[in-house]
């Protein structure tokens, strides 16, 4: 069999100075993260070697270091103000296109509208997206969007790693439903979500089966997935080469390879070579 790497994949720019900026807080001295960094059970065994502990943002009693860590995922402003009041040291790793999600609502909010959050309730970007506007709705599909109350201006954003696609789909279905509102949308996924998801429909045309590799609680590396499912192709969601079973490619002809945006190099690689190997 054929084995093929996508154009776009893996790891994203935030996830790498997230990555870089705790490597150097750990080296300083005892330091807490609040949650995970990222979605990678890799990166969690790597960063536990350094010494690197994990509290709950949403709890100060989690945490025995004076150093604490804002993940890539961010948090609402609400809950980093309650620690830096509790006296930690709050480093702010928060993904810079998180950052702009956040900006991006609270002025649609100031400016008079209804917060919209197209993401995944409870994920902790989307509770840091709305955990300063208790009034937000979340939804992720046409019945929730249909079943929001009526209100004369809605102003829309996404989780970061949502497929841009469904989140269009889903701000039209708001028009239709309330064609009497103004629905005031802003685009916030992200580029790297939008490179991989692209760079997999190229994937799944030259493909009949495509490994996707990254963490069982990656959002994203999740949507690769469903994605690849849609476009035709066999898939498979491995977190690294020792969950790939020479059985799923006995009819495979030509295999692509892609990652979400938490997933380091060195797993998609060696997920790649195990692969030719068993070509």
């Amino acid at each position: 069999m054929n084995v093929v790497l996508a154009r776009h994949f893996g790891m994203c720019f935030g996830v790498r100075d997230a990555l870089r900026a705790t490597h150097a807080l750990a080296d300083l001295g005892p330091v807490t993260v609040l949650g995970e960094l990222v979605h990678n059970p890799v990166v969690h065994e790597h960063l536990e070697q350094l010494g690197v502990r994990h509290g709950d943002l949403d709890s100060l009693e989690t945490v025995k270091t004076a150093d604490v860590v804002i993940s890539a995922h961010g948090s609402s402003d609400r809950a980093r103000e309650t620690w830096k009041r509790a006296g930690f040291r709050v480093s702010d790793t928060t993904c810079p296109l998180v950052r702009r999600a956040h900006e991006t609502l609270r002025k649609l909010v100031a400016d008079g509208f209804h917060p919209v959050v197209i993401g995944l309730a409870g994920h902790v970007e989307v509770r840091g997206l709305t955990g300063d506007f208790a009034n937000a709705d979340v939804v992720l599909t046409e019945e929730q969007v249909r079943s929001l109350p009526a209100r004369p201006r809605y102003g829309v954003v996404s989780q970061t790693t949502q497929p841009i696609v469904r989140v269009r789909e889903l701000v039209e279905v708001l028009r239709v439903t309330h064609p009497e509102s103004e629905v005031r949308f802003v685009d916030t996924v992200c580029q790297p979500t939008k490179d991989r998801q692209m760079a997999l429909e190229d994937l799944c045309r030259e493909c009949d089966t495509v490994v996707v590799v990254g963490g069982r609680s990656s959002n994203n590396t999740g949507e690769l997935v469903k994605a690849a499912e849609r476009l035709g192709s066999t898939a498979y969601h491995v977190a690294g080469p020792d969950e790939l079973q020479r059985r799923w490619f006995a009819r495979s002809r030509n295999v692509g390879v892609t990652a979400g945006t938490s997933t380091l190099d060195e797993t998609v690689q060696q997920v790649f070579e195990a692969l030719k190997a068993m070509s």
